[in-house]
């Protein structure tokens, strides 16, 4: 039971950290432009954080060894 709990929770915790990330990229380039994002824009910035994600879990595997 415990770890059908705690698989639930580390998704759900993954989920939600990945959404502030993903505000917190997007409140990072407002801030930088003074203004709203254009779709352009935000294509990059998603494409940004896919890639800063995608780092983040290539140096978690390399740290496994």
């Amino acid at each position: 039971m415990d770890r059908i709990l705690n698989m639930i929770i580390r998704q759900v915790v993954g989920r939600l950290v990945n959404k502030g990330v993903d505000a917190g990229f997007e409140a990072a380039s407002r801030r930088r432009n003074g203004g709203e994002l254009n779709n352009e824009q935000r294509g990059e910035v998603r494409s940004n954080a896919r890639n800063a994600k995608g780092a983040i879990r290539l140096a978690r595997r390399i740290g496994r060894f």
